[in-house]
């Protein structure tokens, strides 16, 4: 998950995190990230597959802001 500059929370998968946030942060990521550079990374999960991750990203993509805030505190979602 990244936070923007604007404070807003992004959430994606990709299978080399690094390189994908110094993507969103060239501005070569996604449509989102943008305009709201620059972004930092403040969670993150790893899975053994691609359809565990993508199942994953869309669970985190139905919670609350403030779930995802609890979330990435390491508390109960």
């Amino acid at each position: 998950m990244l936070r923007c500059a604007d404070g807003t929370l992004y959430t994606g998968w990709t299978n080399d995190l690094q390189h994908r946030v110094e993507t969103h942060n060239a501005g070569k990521g996604a449509k989102y990230t943008r305009t709201r550079r620059p972004v930092e990374l403040c969670y993150y999960e790893t899975f053994d597959t691609v359809s565990e991750a993508m199942r994953r990203e869309a669970a985190i993509k139905k919670l609350t802001r403030q779930q995802k805030l609890r979330l990435m505190a390491g508390t109960t979602e």
